[in-house]
């Protein structure tokens, strides 16, 4: 058996009655789902933390540019014998939204789940890349520059 000394222990628990968070089972309230983003080249890269969450229970969605994750970690031991002694990870619904700019080819995205961490990549829009731009000229030939 476990034994720790949390003199808030009393009053997190209590909270979560009142809240009705743990006392009635469900887990409607949205948790923290760190991350990371980052461009790699073409691509943008968005990188979550879904620790224990299956990749059945792994939800994205992508309208008008606000592309939402949602993910569930339910509780590993259940039964009407556990009894719980120490609780500190957090269960329930994970869910964070992200604002795509119209720089990005959400039609294209792809995810990877791989040790507890969701990878998104999307590709970076067309018409957001660098091109060369032919400029005309009355007295020169045309040439052509880096826009």
């Amino acid at each position: 058996m476990l034994m720790r000394t949390d003199p808030f222990r009393e009053l997190d628990r209590l909270t979560s009655q009142l809240l009705g968070t743990a006392a009635t089972g469900t887990w409607s309230r949205p948790n923290a789902m760190p991350m990371d983003a980052y461009r790699d080249g073409d691509q943008f890269v968005v990188c979550f933390d879904l620790p224990g969450v299956a990749p059945d229970a792994i939800e994205l969605d992508v309208e008008r540019n606000v592309l939402t994750v949602k993910a569930e970690r339910r509780p590993l031991a259940t039964g009407e014998k556990v009894e719980m002694q120490v609780a500190e990870r957090p269960l329930g619904v994970f869910s964070r939204q992200l604002f795509l700019g119209d720089t990005l080819d959400t039609d294209h995205i792809n995810a990877d789940f791989n040790a507890g961490v969701l990878t998104l990549r999307i590709p970076i829009a067309e018409k957001a890349k660098p091109r060369k731009i032919a400029i005309a000229s009355a007295d020169t030939d045309r040439r052509e520059i880096t826009a």
